[in-house]
């Protein structure tokens, strides 16, 4: 029987792959598959996945006629899963030996729909702790209560689907799966999803999960258009929210975040291509419209300082009413 299924897409990591297929070997189980997702590689990734299946017990290759992008990889997995509990890990990430031991230990101990972790983040050679924003440690919570303050960064800000595992009930209840096709920002409408519907979760201690930052073949270091995903998904969320049983109480929220992520994109628009900065401007400018209005103008207002300002001068720089860019 499958205790753990463990999802890992790979897209042109030929250099990184083999840091992360040792740290699968080194995470092996009897109880355990690694559903290796290979999306239609060309570098040479293909080959060395080809090579791990023979090497790793309990690794099986599933390939993508066509790229998908991250978000669909990930529910390819999920779609092949058999086992009760589920975690990921990116093609290009590695793990320390035992970690998915460890985790499982948590999720059969505290059983619950779900343990969040934290991870350490690689820059070339410098090491950083990232740590899950919740205080309490090793006890079942409640995951929408997770969501707020408003202004401080909470669970939902730690969207990283990798740094955690979870109960297979939660992908019979619909909550796993991303949304197909978004190249970025894909685990922002997940995240919200999780700690709005979720029953129960918990965070854990340990540091197992090294997450390679700064990869050159990462969407987050390439200015195109799929980068502007990061619309769509936030899209979702607000959609979503508004949807909710609390959406006077979580849109604030919602809101500020969104906002955030545009004026970190936008004071980052140099490293755009010219076209794809000025479609990230107008895009912005109308997602902004979109938002509820009352609820931007409190986000505004409580961002304060040089994003609020950038997020203003957005605004009135793309066609708003007068009425809208005085807010």
């Amino acid at each position: 029987m499958v205790k753990l299924s463990v999802i890992v897409p790979f897209f042109n990591v030929r250099t990184y792959a083999p840091d992360t297929l040792r740290s699968l070997r080194a995470n092996s189980r009897d109880d355990c598959e690694f559903l290796l997702v290979d999306d239609c590689s060309t570098d040479g990734t293909s080959e060395i996945l080809q090579s791990a299946v023979r090497e790793i017990p309990g690794a099986r290759l599933i390939r993508h006629e066509t790229n998908g992008g991250l978000a669909t990889a990930r529910n390819t997995g999920l779609d092949a899963a058999a086992g009760t509990y589920l975690a990921f890990l990116d093609g290009d990430d590695w793990l320390a030996p035992g970690h998915f031991t460890r985790l499982l230990a948590s999720m059969e101990e505290l059983d619950c729909d779900f343990v969040r972790t934290d991870h350490v983040q690689c820059t070339a050679r410098a090491r950083t702790v990232r740590r899950v924003p919740v205080g309490r440690r090793g006890e079942v919570l409640d995951p929408r209560s997770a969501i707020l303050p408003v202004d401080r960064s909470t669970a939902v800000d730690y969207p990283f689907a990798w740094a955690g595992m979870y109960h297979r009930r939660l992908l019979d209840r619909g909550l796993l799966r991303f949304t197909d096709g978004l190249r970025t920002a894909e685990d922002r409408p997940w995240i919200w999803r999780l700690h709005r519907d979720a029953h129960s979760f918990a965070v854990t201690g340990g540091l197992g999960i090294f997450y390679r930052r700064g990869v050159p073949s990462s969407l987050t270091q390439i200015g195109d258009i799929r980068q502007l995903d990061f619309i769509r998904a936030f899209d979702q969320v607000l959609a979503e929210t508004a949807d909710d049983r609390d959406a006077e109480k979580l849109l604030p929220k919602a809101v500020r975040t969104y906002c955030a992520v545009i004026a970190h994109h936008l004071s980052s628009a140099a490293r755009f291509e010219p076209a794809v900065a000025r479609k990230l401007r107008t895009s912005s400018a109308q997602a902004m419209r979109r938002m509820p209005q009352d609820v931007l103008r409190e986000a505004l207002d409580s961002m304060g300082g040089e994003r609020a300002a950038r997020l203003r001068r957005l605004r009135r720089l793309h066609g708003l009413t007068a009425q809208e860019a005085a807010a």
